[in-house]
C-alpha cells in the first residue's frame, strides 16, 4: 500500500475562517456559540448555535465562476471556502488561480461528506403559497403550477453532491469522486475513501472531508424533536456544550467544514510539499442498536477505532491524543466512553483528551474540523483545551485540561459516530 500524507488543511468554522485562525482560536479557548442571527430563533426552545461570521462567497472563487454562486446553498459555500483554504495552504497551483497548473486532473480525486441540505424557506414557501387551499397545501395545485414558481435551477442548490460538484469544477479535478451522507460520520468516511483510492494507486492526490450548515429552521426543528440540544443556556452560550461533563444538558448545532489535501508520500516529497502528518489507519463500523441513539456498550464504536489502530500498526498505549466526538449529550457521551474503554482499557485515563465541540457546536458533515484538530495537534505539538469538561460523568477520570498543553504528539486519533449507527475513526502519525 502506498503511503498517504496530509499536505493542506482548509477550515471554515464558528471560531474563524481559515485553518490558521481556527487553530489559534481553538487554543485560546474561544467559543463560537452565540445567539442565532440568520433567522429569528425566538420561537425555538434553543436560540444559540455555532454561526459563521459574515463573509462574501465571491472572495473565495475565481471571477469567472462568481455567477455560479447564485445556485450555491450555504452548505456548498462552506465546502468551496474550505477547499480554497486547503489549496492555498498546500501550495498546489490550482487551475482556479493560474493558467499554468501543476496538477494532473485525472489523478486528483474528491470525496466530500455532506448532509441533506435544508431548503431556504423564503424560496420554498413563496412558491407553496400559490398552491394554498385555505391553510393547507393543495397537492394538485402544487403539481400543476406551484412548482413552476421555483427557478428551474432550484434543485441544484440542494443536492448533497453539489458540494463536491462545485469544488471539482472550480479546481478542475477529474479523479475518483464521491459524496457520502452518513450524518456525523460523513467527513471521516469521505477521508477514509480518499485514503483508499490513493493507497491502491487510483489517484495521487485528493481533497476530502466535509461541510454542512445546520443553521436554518428546518435543521433546528430536527435537532429539537430529537431532544439533542441544550435549552438551558440561551443566555450563556459559552457554557452550553459540556462534553463528558456532569453538567451536560445537550449539544448545539453549528455550521462549517474541514477539508484536507491528502497526497501520496513520494508525490508530496518530490514537489517539496509541507507535510502535516501521515494518515496511517482508517476504520468503520455499523451500530444497529437504534436509529436515534448509540449502543450503551459502545461495542461498534470501539470496533471502528480498533480497526484503524490495527491498520496503523499502533497499539492503544502509543496514542498521544484523542479528539473524541464529545457531543455533550449524556447518553451519547457515556456510550462513547464505553467504546473507548473497550479499546484503551485502564490506559484511557492516561491519553490526553481534546473534545472541541464546546467551542464549535455540532454539525454532521463538518467533523472534518475534529480530524483537523488531531492533525494540527501533531504538527504543532499542542493539545487543544477541553474548556467545558470540568467534572467527568459517572466519576470517570479523563486526561483533560481547561488550557492548551505543550505535548509531543506522535500519534493522534479522531473518532465519530452518527445517528443511524455509522462509526468511523482515523489514525494520524507524525512523519
Amino acid at each position: 500500500m502506498r503511503r498517504v500524507v496530509i499536505t493542506g488543511i482548509g477550515i471554515v468554522s464558528p471560531i474563524g475562517i481559515g485553518q490558521k485562525v481556527f487553530w489559534e482560536n481553538l487554543l485560546a479557548g474561544q467559543v463560537g456559540l452565540r445567539r442565532i442571527t440568520q433567522f429569528d430563533p425566538s420561537g425555538f426552545p434553543v436560540q444559540i448555535a455555532g454561526e459563521i461570521q459574515p463573509y462574501k462567497i465571491g472572495d473565495f472563487v475565481p471571477k469567472s465562476y462568481r455567477k455560479a454562486t447564485k445556485v450555491m446553498a450555504r452548505d456548498i459555500e462552506m465546502a468551496v471556502i474550505a477547499a480554497d483554504d486547503a489549496f492555498r495552504d498546500s501550495g498546489i497551483k490550482s487551475p482556479a488561480y493560474t493558467d499554468q497548473p501543476e496538477t494532473t486532473p485525472h489523478r486528483f480525486g474528491c470525496n466530500i461528506g455532506a448532509a441533506l441540505i435544508s431548503a431556504e424557506l423564503n424560496e420554498l414557501t413563496a412558491a407553496m403559497a400559490t398552491a394554498r387551499n385555505g391553510n393547507q397545501l393543495d397537492l394538485k395545485a402544487w403539481g400543476s403550477h406551484g412548482m413552476t414558481q421555483l427557478t428551474p435551477l432550484w434543485l441544484l442548490k440542494y443536492l448533497p453532491n453539489m458540494l463536491a460538484c462545485h469544488v471539482t469544477i472550480i479546481h478542475q479535478l477529474k479523479g475518483p469522486s464521491n459524496t457520502i451522507t452518513c450524518q456525523d460520520a460523513s467527513s471521516h468516511l469521505a477521508i477514509g475513501e480518499a485514503f483508499r483510492t490513493i493507497q491502491r494507486g487510483s489517484a495521487d492526490l485528493a481533497i476530502c472531508g466535509g461541510a454542512e450548515s445546520r443553521l436554518n429552521p428546518m435543521g433546528m426543528i430536527r435537532q429539537c424533536l430529537l431532544n439533542r440540544l441544550s435549552a438551558k443556556h440561551n443566555d450563556s452560550p459559552a457554557d452550553a456544550v459540556r462534553p463528558f461533563d456532569t453538567g451536560a444538558t445537550g449539544s448545539a448545532i453549528g455550521e462549517g467544514g474541514g477539508l484536507f489535501i491528502i497526497e501520496e508520500y513520494e508525490h508530496a516529497t518530490t514537489r517539496g510539499a509541507k507535510i502535516y502528518a501521515e494518515l496511517v489507519g482508517f476504520g468503520a463500523s455499523q451500530d444497529a442498536y437504534k436509529i436515534d441513539e448509540p449502543d450503551p456498550s459502545g461495542h461498534a464504536y470501539g470496533k471502528a477505532i480498533a480497526k484503524a489502530l490495527t491498520e496503523a500498526d499502533v497499539s492503544p498505549s502509543q496514542v498521544d491524543c484523542i479528539v473524541p466526538h464529545g457531543l455533550g449529550i449524556p447518553a451519547f457521551d457515556r456510550a462513547e466512553l464505553a467504546g473507548l474503554t473497550n479499546v484503551f482499557g485502564d490506559g484511557l485515563v492516561k491519553v490526553p483528551f481534546a473534545p472541541i465541540k464546546a467551542q464549535t457546536g455540532n454539525l454532521a458533515a463538518g467533523s472534518g474540523m475534529d480530524a483537523a484538530a488531531a492533525v494540527l495537534a501533531i504538527h504543532h505539538g499542542k493539545i487543544p483545551p477541553a474548556i467545558n469538561t470540568r467534572t467527568a460523568i459517572d466519576g470517570r477520570v479523563l486526561n483533560v485540561a481547561a488550557t492548551p498543553r505543550e505535548h509531543a504528539v506522535n500519534v493522534a486519533v479522531s473518532s465519530v459516530y452518527s445517528l443511524g449507527g455509522q462509526n468511523a475513526a482515523l489514525v494520524f502519525r507524525k512523519v
